[in-house]
């Protein structure tokens, strides 16, 4: 579309308006001034008319434009734009601050939004766990079958991610306190430092483009609740939020144990990446062949009531999953270890029964159970603080209670009868521990596409 075809200095004659009229096809033309501003709008109709009356065609078209008439600026949403044109209004000019004509607004020429700069996000939950520890490890289930049971909570890791025009690799993270400033992704790679589980996912991801990454989790450190997980889920998220043919949850999860497990080496199980990417309540079964996730379908009332009567809190000590899980590898040798797992599959089943039949008092019991079983898998799982204060809690009124994920740290769960709920709060608090309030998460990983400039203030890329 040629835009001096719809423009004509006011002072020229009628004759030549129409000539631009014919030209454009639009069945008008735009009068301007010596400055370019446009200064009205004349149709073929108004100059007919005023042709009927006393002018001639040599006379100024300006005297036949109608001044009042109908544009629009840059910034008109385009739902006015269609509004109008399903009125009767055939042609719309866009005009510019200085009255300008920036383009021309049609029926059969109103162009699509221009894609705007966009940047992704995720959010991926953490898991709690109630029974089957150890048994979602590979040298447990490539001889017996395991199963575990947990769910994710409301408590999670975000990341987001936004295209660069160039090479470079930006990425920080909140958890680590730390950023990573590479030229492009195989320099980004060969960084040393802490940033090892975003590298391994990068060297699978393989993006061939520039992008900024901002990492940041609701969680300390190293907690129990499969945090690297949950991060390692949310990372994937943002990436694959960009391919059009998307992994779907499975690849996912299997993408996430691969970085952490195969390519940064840290020993530990199957089930915080499907929690992570699944979400929910879960049973899940892990053999050689496949591994499957069974959600549960928990009556909400059993759902509410067990939310209220569990306790998640921080120990304060932080632990390395991959030295207790590298260990119960070394135990897992011993008959009487594996068949202490085998005891927590049994064990798992019957939790599960006791949840989905809503019999939440023998789930409590069965949680207590599931901890006696679990510290005789390794010596690194508990130690004498963690027992006293297991103790204790059983003392001011939990039914049971465990360490969540590999042990030796991080969060404990309790049951608790709603009437000495506040007696156990009150110990523990007093035993300096961090109680954290949490809901159900029934949503596993969450990604999202946002439009940047509609929704924050552009920010300069560094």
């Amino acid at each position: 579309m040629n835009l001096e075809d719809f423009q004509i200095i006011e002072s020229a004659p009628i004759r030549e308006a129409l000539a631009q009229i014919s030209k454009n096809q639009h069945g008008m033309v735009l009068t301007v001034n010596a400055d370019g501003a446009v200064t009205g709008l004349a149709t073929d109709g108004d100059i007919r008319e005023r042709l009927i009356q006393d002018v001639s065609l040599e006379d100024p078209v300006g005297i036949c434009a109608n001044h009042d008439f109908v544009w629009a600026d840059e910034e008109t949403p385009r739902e006015m734009l269609l509004k109008q044109l399903d009125r009767s209004i055939r042609v719309i000019p866009v005009l510019n601050t200085d009255k300008k004509l920036k383009t021309i607004v049609s029926r059969e020429h109103l162009p699509v939004q221009v894609q705007e700069r966009t940047f992704v996000r995720a959010r991926a939950p953490v898991r709690i766990s109630f029974g089957g520890g150890g048994s979602d490890l590979t040298h447990f289930f490539e001889g017996e079958s395991g199963a575990v049971i947990n769910t994710t909570i409301s408590i999670y890791s975000h990341a987001t991610l936004r295209l660069r025009d160039d090479n470079h690799v930006y990425i920080y993270s909140q958890d680590l306190d730390a950023k990573l400033e590479a030229s492009d992704l195989k320099h980004a790679l060969s960084v040393k430092g802490s940033f090892g589980l975003i590298q391994a996912l990068l060297k699978l991801v393989h993006p061939d483009f520039g992008f900024e990454l901002y990492v940041h989790s609701d969680f300390p450190i190293k907690s129990g609740l499969g945090g690297s997980a949950t991060v390692s889920a949310a990372i994937l998220g943002c990436f694959n939020e960009l391919r059009q043919d998307k992994w779907d949850s499975h690849e996912l999860a299997e993408l996430a144990f691969q970085a952490e497990r195969l390519y940064l080496g840290i020993a530990g199980g199957w089930q915080d990446q499907y929690a992570a990417v699944f979400g929910g309540f879960n049973f899940m079964e892990f053999r050689m062949d496949q591994n499957i996730v069974h959600p549960l379908r928990v009556s909400p009332d059993t759902l509410r009531e067990l939310e209220e009567s569990l306790i998640l809190c921080d120990t304060g000590i932080s632990h390395n999953s991959g030295e207790i899980h590298q260990d119960q590898r070394i135990q897992m040798q011993q008959s009487a270890v594996r068949d202490q797992v085998k005891t927590n599959v049994e064990l798992t089943y019957k939790i599960r029964n006791h949840l989905l039949r809503g019999q939440l008092l023998s789930f409590g019991e069965a949680l207590h159970e599931a901890w006696l079983s679990k510290r005789q898998l390794s010596k690194k799982i508990t130690n004498n603080r963690l027992d006293e204060l297991y103790d204790n809690a059983r003392l001011n009124g939990a039914t049971g209670g465990k360490l969540l994920g590999a042990g030796g740290g991080g969060f404990f769960l309790f049951y608790i009868s709603p009437f000495r709920k506040y007696e156990l709060i009150s110990y523990l608090e007093n035993q300096g521990l961090a109680i954290r309030p949490f809901r159900f998460e029934l949503e596993g990983l969450c990604t999202w596409s946002v439009r940047e400039g509609r929704n924050h203030k552009d920010e300069v890329s560094p």
